[in-house]
Parts: C-alpha cells; sequence; structure tokens
C-alpha cells in the first residue's frame, strides 16, 4: 500500500497493505509506516489467535497415544508423531489448513478495518496499490529436490523466487518488504523477522521505561510499562538478519515506524 505524506492535500491516497503473523499479544502488531519515497504502508502482524495452539495441543495428545498403542518408544514424548496415511494424521492437516485459513482471513478482515479507519482519520478515501499476505509459522506440502514433501516453517516465510513477502524488525526498527531469491538449500524460505535476544522476563530485569522511550523517538505508540519486553533493544539487530538472509531475498523496500499500536 502507499501513499504520500502529503496524502491530506490530495483527493485521494494511496496506500499499500501488509499483512503478517505470530504469537503473543503483544508481539502482534498495526503500524503505520513510510517507505524510501514517504509512502504510506499499513503493516499489521496477527495470525489464528490462539485457536491454532489448541488445535496443536489437542493433536499432540493424540500422537503421544499413538506412540503408546503402536509401542513405539521415543527418546523424549514430546517427539510424538502421526503417521501419514491415517485417520489422525488426515484429521490433524484438516484443521491445520482450517486454522492457517482462518489467519489469513482474520488478517483480511483486520487489514479492512485498517485502511477504513485510516480513510475516516484523512477524511478521504485511501486508494489501496498493493495488498501482501505473507504467512509464517505454518505447515504446507511442497517439491524440493524432486521429492513431495511436507515443510513447516517455524519463525521462517515462504521465499520462492520472486514471491513477495515482509521481515519486521522490531516495533522501533525498519520493515522490509523482500522479494524471495528461490534458495534451493534453503527450501525456498527466509527469516521471518529480527528474533529475541532477550526474553521477555531478561527484558523487563534489563532495561528501563525511558530507555523505551529514548528508543521510541518519532513514533507514535502507547507510553506503557506493558511494552518493557518489547523494546526495540530486546531484538536482534535487523540490518545484520537481512544481510544474513541476503542469499535468500532480496530488500524492495525498507519501511519505518510513525505510528505503532500493539494489544496488553
Amino acid at each position: 500500500m502507499r501513499t504520500r505524506q502529503k496524502a491530506r492535500t490530495r483527493p485521494k491516497v494511496d496506500t499499500r497493505t501488509l499483512v503478517d503473523t505470530t504469537h503473543p499479544l503483544e508481539n502482534h502488531f498495526i503500524e503505520v509506516s513510510l517507505d524510501e519515497e514517504d509512502r504510506v504502508w499499513l503493516f499489521l502482524h496477527s495470525g489464528s489467535r490462539g485457536v491454532g495452539n489448541k488445535i496443536a495441543q489437542r493433536h499432540i495428545k493424540v500422537a503421544k497415544r499413538m506412540m503408546q498403542r503402536w509401542w513405539i518408544e521415543l527418546p523424549d514424548p514430546d517427539l510424538a508423531y502421526l503417521v501419514e496415511g491415517t485417520p489422525e494424521f488426515d484429521r490433524y492437516i484438516a484443521e491445520l489448513r482450517w486454522a492457517q485459513h482462518f489467519a489469513l482471513l482474520n488478517r483480511e478482515e483486520m487489514m479492512d478495518r485498517v485502511v477504513r479507519q485510516l480513510s475516516e482519520v484523512l477524511g478521504q478515501p485511501v486508494d489501496e496499490q498493493e495488498r501482501i499476505n505473507c504467512h509464517h509459522n505454518f505447515t504446507q506440502r511442497e517439491t524440493h529436490w524432486g521429492k513431495s514433501v511436507w515443510v513447516s516453517r517455524k519463525g521462517a516465510i515462504q521465499a520462492k523466487a520472486g514471491q513477495l513477502g515482509l521481515i519486521p524488525g522490531s516495533m522501533g526498527t525498519a520493515s522490509y518488504v523482500v522479494e524471495g531469491l528461490g534458495n534451493k538449500p534453503s527450501l525456498e524460505s527466509s527469516p521471518h523477522g529480527a528474533g529475541r535476544l532477550y526474553s521477555r522476563s531478561a527484558a523487563r530485569r534489563t532495561f528501563t521505561h525511558d530507555e523505551l522511550r529514548a528508543a521510541m523517538v518519532g513514533i507514535e505508540y502507547r507510553d506503557t510499562d506493558a511494552f518493557l519486553d518489547e523494546i526495540p533493544a530486546a531484538y536482534k539487530p535487523i540490518d545484520q538478519v537481512m544481510a544474513d538472509a541476503a542469499e535468500l531475498v532480496s530488500i524492495r523496500h525498507t519501511l519505518r515506524q510513525v505510528v505503532n499500536v500493539k494489544g496488553d
């Protein structure tokens, strides 16, 4: 989505919208960002809102029961698995796909509302130019090296040649719109974001509210202790992550936040 800073003086606002996924509530966000040409991008990050986790936990219990039924000994019970071709496996895949589709529709609905709210704030229509919907933490069947396999991308996105993707940093650093390079050894994947340097509890012990405020200068956000564990310093440097991913994706746009909204 795009929009120029002078959009308020124009009859229409061009915007581009980005949608991405994840887990803890604080880690989900809605942002208004500007790219290198000061075009406006609306960026949100959300997933299946917990239902995917509930489905996974239920099927993990089923898998553990199946291991016991078939007298399969594992070094750790959490390594339990479902065998392809069984009713239990088919049920799991059907519900997993339902949750992933729910997450996609959830993001589409959220983005529609964000576009509508931006239009109301500006007092003029928003002309959406592009929408990128990017899964991470998902599973699907793919073909690699001539074999049909199930690929689960945890903390990763798909990056086929020419495929557009999103790699967000922290709430106070840059995010990136990328294009996949189809790197074969990575199974056509790339990182989904910066990743944490400090756990949430460690971040709360290490950083102060004043440091959070200093890191968020120039960005409109809710100034509260609830987001101390989301301080940018708790995350890996996104520029280094992008440099490490140079063989996986190319950068199309670099985005900087002007508004960040998180739930607490």
